[in-house]
């Protein structure tokens, strides 16, 4: 894996994640393992099971082996994994970008940045996706034909929280259930996993940045994509709009064309192979306009 940091430095590395899912997804006896995992119905079990008060006993060795800092959390302990896994930071630890014309970045993840073609195909890795198959609605991909695509990959260390990119309406949700394939670039290289992952995805009309999709996209062992806001409604730059539960996962968001001027270092780096390390509510671009 190749990581960028905002400051342009460059880290490469790979987990005993990344390669036990190399095994599952690159070689037959691995994909036999892998088709019972990828189903709902074992991802909510394991769900289930992480939501028991036993399973808080995995919260010490799993901070250890990430290498992770929980000062910033509102609380240090947990009754159990995934109230762990959908702790809450305290507010001064993600500041918001100001400004109506800064576009920020919905979460902590990995950011990579892909243009949108005239045919309303876009290319992630070495997989094409159209929008129509990723939204299932051929008006709705209409309107993002030559825009682009930003997929923000969660990793099991980041927070899995996240927020509305700018103020604007809402629109209601709408749900594709499908299955729960990781979202690690391995898998990424053998499936079409974006447009075969259960999602939930809801339009943001906004005044700067015209009308924006965000999609979230479940992963392995993610039982459960929790949205606060369902219906339609008005919502503010920064403000809380779900979280992820246990597992790795991602937010697609799609921008229409000429709207958004997004920073260079971030196609930049996706243009080298990499991907980058971006905090929610920092700046990811500005409107095209400013």
């Amino acid at each position: 894996m190749k990581y960028y940091d905002r400051e342009g430095r460059l880290t490469e590395k790979s987990s005993v994640q990344d390669r036990l899912l190399k095994a599952l997804y690159t070689h037959a006896a691995g994909r036999l393992l892998l088709k019972p995992l990828i189903c709902p119905t074992v991802s909510k079990a394991g769900g289930c099971i992480l939501n028991s008060r036993v399973s808080a006993l995995l919260v010490k060795p799993f901070v250890r082996l990430n290498r992770m800092d929980l000062s910033q959390c509102e609380k240090k302990k947990f009754h159990s994994f995934n109230d762990f896994f959908t702790r809450r930071l305290q507010r001064t630890a993600r500041p918001v970008a100001s400004g109506e014309q800064v576009l920020i970045s919905p979460c902590d993840g990995k950011l990579s940045v892909w243009p949108i073609g005239d045919d309303r195909r876009f290319q992630i890795k070495d997989t094409w996706y159209t929008l129509t198959e990723l939204l299932r609605s051929e008006t709705l991909a209409n309107r993002f034909e030559g825009g682009f695509a930003c997929v923000f990959r969660l990793t099991v260390d980041d927070y899995h929280r996240y927020c509305y990119m700018a103020d604007g309406l809402k629109s209601a949700n709408r749900k594709i259930p499908g299955k729960l394939h990781t979202v690690n670039p391995i898998a990424n290289d053998c499936y079409p996993i974006y447009k075969e992952n259960t999602r939930e995805y809801c339009l943001l009309k906004t005044k700067r940045f015209g009308n924006l999709l965000i999609m979230e996209v479940g992963a392995l062992m993610v039982g459960r994509i929790t949205n606060y806001q369902s219906r339609k409604t008005f919502v503010s730059k920064g403000e809380e709009k779900g979280r992820f539960e246990f597992g790795g996962s991602t937010i697609v968001v799609l921008m229409p064309k000429g709207r958004v001027r997004l920073d260079e270092d971030l196609i930049e780096h996706t243009r080298m192979g990499g991907e980058t390390i971006v905090k929610m509510g920092e700046r990811i671009g500005v409107s095209a306009g400013s």
